[in-house]
């Protein structure tokens, strides 16, 4: 990574509190940071790398607060979103070894740079019943691809619901070993994961994730100490609890019985609520994870522009990348929209600026990184996005910001900068091979099926 970085010439949309736009600008990066915004080139030594962003909106990386480990290597497994989470359940637990995890996660890397996304937060594996935190191995091979990637991650681990009973197999080549999956331990090996990576790379921290229950399930005993343990973990070590799949009062219920929820805790889909669920995401700083393009937005609807309203801070998550999803958040940026302004037949909901914040200086509130990424500002880390506005869908050249909230894709980022490294460059690989990350994660795909093919054999032996 250059110590410097000039970026010029291009159109720079700030997303700070003014709403700054400059039209022919400057970026000056330092180290990782931003040292300079204006209108007039700052005076830097000859031998500075630049790059010319005429024709391009310069703009912060994109933020996005909910998608999943694992889910990159599984699309396309089942015609139905039933088939597909049985599918990858046994998968996930009975047909990966840590080099499936990296592969994924470099995959998964992979098409976030492309598209643009410079921060993600992603539950490590495949929902409440499928966490691999048996034991630090596959976490460890995840979190050390991502950062030879380059990108920035917040990985979440936890327990299981108690009520899994969950058998995963630990493979070596083709022999493996059963383990049956303990919460207690899963509580454990998450703490162990948070205290190996703190400080490691300030590209990637970890959060405690922890399944939601509703009412009935928060009088089991288990359940209550289970949650009580991941809440205090999260607390003692300082990081976010992320929990996936809130909908129906199960807020206000977590509320009542643990008092689960404050200005760290990041709660996924929230779908349906009660006037009781809006009033504590409210009342406790609890932050919101909207997926307009995901399952759960289908079933139900969160109420994001009504939540904004009440100053509850929401952002934008993918899902991703799979049953049926990508990492595009322009994509969902139009798909939130669209979402909403049927709902309230509508089409001012969600105006362009407020898609961009959505999912940008939002998802940094989300993730409480907002002093540090999602609007370019002196002092913030240099997370940057170049995008090809000279295209036809982004054509003619009249407010950028309609531009990118209604017509752009993740195919139109140029540039993708993360702490100032320079990830991607004229829709290339500037550190990596992307020829060679496919075919790794078709190898660890194909393995990965081989097993769960022997193993459903296995099963329907007599």
């Amino acid at each position: 990574m250059a110590d410097s970085l000039l970026i010029e010439n291009g159109l720079v949309l700030t997303l700070d509190a003014g709403g700054r736009v400059l039209e022919r600008g400057f970026v000056l990066v330092e180290n990782g940071w931003i040292a300079a915004i204006s209108l007039e080139a700052p005076a830097v030594g000859l031998n500075v790398p630049r790059i010319d962003a005429a024709g391009m909106v310069v703009m912060p990386g994109l933020i996005d607060t909910h998608a999943h480990a694992g889910h990159t290597l599984t699309k396309g497994l089942g015609n139905r979103s039933d088939d597909w989470m049985a599918t990858t359940g046994r998968i996930y637990a009975e047909a990966t070894d840590p080099e499936f995890w990296a592969a994924e996660a470099a995959l998964s890397a992979l098409e976030r740079i492309k598209c643009g996304t410079t921060t993600a937060a992603l539950l490590f594996g495949g929902g409440p019943d499928i966490m691999r935190t048996e034991g630090p191995d596959a976490a460890e091979a995840h979190l050390t691809a991502i950062t030879e990637m380059g990108v920035r991650e917040i990985l979440a681990v936890g327990p299981n619901r108690p009520s899994a009973k969950s058998v995963y197999r630990l493979y070596e080549g083709d022999s493996y070993q059963e383990v049956a999956v303990c919460t207690a331990t899963q509580i454990a090996v998450s703490a162990a994961l948070i205290d190996r990576w703190a400080g490691r790379d300030d590209r990637v921290q970890l959060a405690v994730s922890l399944p939601v229950f509703n009412a009935s399930e928060l009088e089991d005993p288990a359940v209550r100490t289970l949650s009580l343990k991941a809440r205090d973990l999260a607390r003692e070590k300082g990081v976010l609890l992320v929990q996936d799949g809130h909908r129906d009062g199960s807020i206000a219920a977590n509320d009542a019985s643990l008092a689960l929820f404050d200005d760290r805790s990041l709660l996924a889909h929230c779908i349906d609520l009660t006037e009781e669920d809006r009033a504590v995401l409210k009342r406790t700083g609890a932050k919101v994870a909207h997926n307009p393009s995901a399952l759960m937005s289908v079933s139900g609807r969160c109420p994001a522009p009504e939540l904004m309203q009440d100053g509850v801070t929401v952002s934008l998550g993918t899902d991703a990348a799979a049953p049926d999803r990508s990492f595009d958040m322009f994509r969902n940026m139009f798909q939130a929209h669209r979402y909403h302004a049927r709902h309230f037949r509508d089409d001012a909901v969600l105006p362009p600026l407020q898609l961009l914040e959505m999912a940008t200086i939002a998802g940094a509130r989300a993730l409480c990184m907002d002093d540090e990424i999602g609007s370019l500002e002196v002092g913030k880390r240099a997370d940057i996005l170049l995008i090809n506005m000279r295209q036809p869908h982004l054509w003619p050249p009249v407010d950028p910001v309609q531009r990118l909230a209604r017509f752009a894709n993740g195919a139109d980022v140029d540039t993708t900068i993360v702490g100032g490294r320079v990830l991607m460059r004229g829709r290339k690989l500037v550190d990596a091979d992307e020829g060679a990350i496919l075919d790794r994660a078709e190898k660890a795909f194909r393995r990965a099926m081989a097993r769960q093919t022997r193993l459903t054999a296995e099963r329907r032996m007599p």
